[in-house]
């Protein structure tokens, strides 16, 4: 059985917990991160020496790295589903999962932090909409690629939309005006239908 270290509120986290769950691969999860410490021990440390979550056991072989992580999986146990066959597809995926990693998600975490981690009463309103417009941009390449593609690599459901999907909750479940973005609203209501994204991913934001 695969073992998960990771808190599950974590969006690294869900990036593993969803795949595992599309490709319904029996786990466990052992909380880590955040609130309950264990990744500073000298046992985690030899598992993964960053500290950080997610990372999981499969029989004895140690990955780290969220998006190495839904790779393997992706590859290992659902080819031809969530791992494209075609090497151009797959590359497609892939480049939309780095991208979230490298644009996406770096452009959403301040947005995140001055709203979720900060306590109301300290919000600085004015740096939040500025936080929230310098998005806009970021969200606009997607929602452009998706004008073309009913999911990130195309017209099915693959690694790709695991990895970005978890981000864009985020952005969907803030406190804050949007411009509408249709296609990434229409992908977004595409992934809200699957109960593992609803179960995994849709969850209350915590502070």
């Amino acid at each position: 059985m695969i073992t998960v270290w990771g808190n599950a509120d974590s969006v690294n986290v869900q990036k593993v917990l969803w795949c595992l769950a599309e490709i319904g691969l029996p786990h466990r999860r052992i909380d880590a991160g955040r609130h309950y410490g264990v990744v500073d021990t000298p046992a985690f440390l030899a598992l993964n020496p960053n500290g950080l979550v997610p990372t999981i056991d499969d029989d004895g072989f140690v990955l780290w790295e969220s998006n190495a992580i839904v790779r393997y999986l992706a590859a290992r146990y659902a080819e031809a589903s969530l791992w494209p066959v075609d090497v151009r597809t797959r590359a497609e995926a892939d480049r939309w999962m780095d991208w979230t990693q490298s644009t996406l998600w770096p452009s959403l975490v301040p947005l995140f932090r001055a709203i979720m981690r900060t306590p109301v009463a300290e919000r600085d309103i004015v740096a939040i909409r500025h936080l929230a417009d310098e998005a806009i941009p970021v969200i606009a390449i997607l929602d452009a690629h998706l004008a073309t593609h009913d999911y990130i690599a195309g017209d099915a459901f693959t690694m790709g939309d695991i990895a970005v999907g978890c981000s864009i909750w985020r952005w969907f479940d803030l406190p804050l005006q949007r411009p509408p973005f249709a296609h990434v609203a229409r992908w977004f209501d595409a992934l809200a239908t699957r109960a593992a994204y609803r179960k995994i991913v849709m969850v209350a934001l915590t502070t």
